[in-house]
């Protein structure tokens, strides 16, 4: 196994018996990285970061997966996954720049967290898949954004991928299940060896020659429950399952593949539906989508049937206050006429937002942001009210003030009106 110095070593024994015998096998070498052969019984092992236990021992006589040490900085080279794929991305440079306003959709995460929290053993019928869907702007990334925070630093993420359409890779099934298998490994790294040996069976794996559902089988499923076998089952026991979020599912340009994923994913748990993992889902509802996943054993969340009006307050209210210790013009208004937005102006200005946090921060951005039309903050809000509902209005209003500005040409103003400009963009 090469320089044994080289890796993390525990040693592994039991107290001997009354006789001077000893009552346990003798002392085992646990590698980090590495996998062990016909090492009889093994009792408190640590595998990998995750620190995964296996107590009462296996069965000896099947191996774990290769007697070779494994690389994972090599083997993640191997699979090269998408980057800039997982919610750990830049956000700025690759999006969505989502994320949840303080104090809100608390109601919402709580309910996920519930469910992916609920034990799988002894509990199999619970559904392995939770979708979220919802319009545009409703929140879907900043909620999937949340989640994998949350079960990133409590480590039970084992993957996550945020799909973004027009964006490469990202917004295809190409690398979509060697990118889940880089991440898992990097999660777990006792899963390192089985992904190896899965590849060295078939180095195909790593092509688009096999199907998308044979890359996630042989890549993720079975490497994921080996290593549940040999030390993660009493970790998923006491802590619970782990967890996969895919947001966006909508914005992958390959239908057919999409639905192969959920198809298969569906089946696979069906075959295993004691395996600790589950999937978050979040999508526009599609109806590739909608025909996969509308069915017993998902549960289905309808993210507008929450009505955010409570947590647009909360964030307009947190903003609008934030702007005013920051804007001498506003706060000049506020010592002179007192609150400012009024509570019937902040009441009227959520009912109008229909709430679409997208639009809310559009808005926001609209009236306190930096302007050359010459109008104030507290003149812009009354605007927006008379605007019709939604970004179209809200994008129509600012091209047509705009038409005046140089890169404005007649041409431009005509091919233009019924679409946003590349020169407005809001997060």
């Amino acid at each position: 196994m090469g320089d044994r110095r080289a890796h993390s070593q525990e040693n592994l024994s039991r107290p001997r018996s009354a006789g001077g015998h000893d009552s346990s096998p003798r002392v085992i070498n646990i590698y980090h990285n590495c996998t062990v052969n016909n090492v009889g019984r093994i009792e408190n092992a640590n595998f990998g970061d995750n620190h995964g236990t296996v107590n009462g021992g296996s069965d000896s006589s099947q191996p774990a997966a290769s007697s070779q040490c494994v690389s994972n900085t090599e083997l993640d080279a191997l699979l090269a996954p998408i980057r800039d794929a997982s919610y750990t991305r830049n956000r700025k440079t690759s999006p969505p720049d989502s994320d949840c306003f303080p104090g809100t959709r608390e109601v919402v995460i709580k309910g996920i967290t519930d469910w992916a929290d609920s034990p799988v053993l002894f509990n199999a019928d619970a559904p392995h898949v939770f979708w979220t869907h919802g319009y545009v702007g409703c929140g879907k990334s900043s909620i999937s954004q949340a989640v994998s925070q949350k079960y990133g630093r409590n480590g039970r993420l084992l993957a996550s991928f945020f799909f973004y359409r027009n964006s490469g890779d990202r917004s295809k099934m190409t690398r979509f299940a060697v990118t889940l298998a880089s991440q898992m490994v990097s999660a777990i790294p006792s899963t390192g060896s089985f992904v190896q040996a899965a590849v060295k069976a078939d180095p195909a794996l790593l092509t688009r020659e096999v199907s998308l559902a044979t890359q996630l089988e042989h890549l993720v499923y079975k490497p994921f429950t080996a290593a549940v076998k040999w030390g993660l089952m009493f970790q998923t026991f006491f802590y619970g399952p782990f967890l996969i979020v895919i947001d966006g599912l909508d914005e992958c340009e390959d239908k057919d593949e999409v639905k192969e994923f959920i198809e298969h994913t569906l089946d696979f748990f069906k075959r295993h539906p004691s395996t600790p993992l589950r999937f978050f889902i979040t999508s526009r509802v599609e109806q590739h989508i909608k025909e996969c996943l509308n069915i017993n054993g998902v549960r289905l969340d309808d993210l507008v049937a929450h009505g955010s009006d409570d947590d647009i307050l909360t964030f307009l209210e947190a903003s609008f206050l934030l702007r005013a210790e920051r804007d001498p013009v506003i706060a000049a208004y506020v010592q002179s006429h007192g609150q400012w937005p009024t509570r019937t102006d902040m009441k009227t200005l959520v009912h109008h937002i229909g709430g679409s946090f997208i639009f809310a921060s559009a808005l926001f951005k609209y009236i306190v942001g930096p302007s050359d039309d010459g109008l104030t903050p507290m003149t812009r809000l009354p605007l927006t009210l008379n605007m019709n509902p939604g970004l179209d209005g809200l994008y129509a209003y600012t091209l047509a003030k705009s038409q005046r500005l140089s890169h404005f040409s007649n041409g431009s103003q005509n091919s233009s009106a019924s679409r946003p400009s590349k020169y407005f963009t809001f997060s």
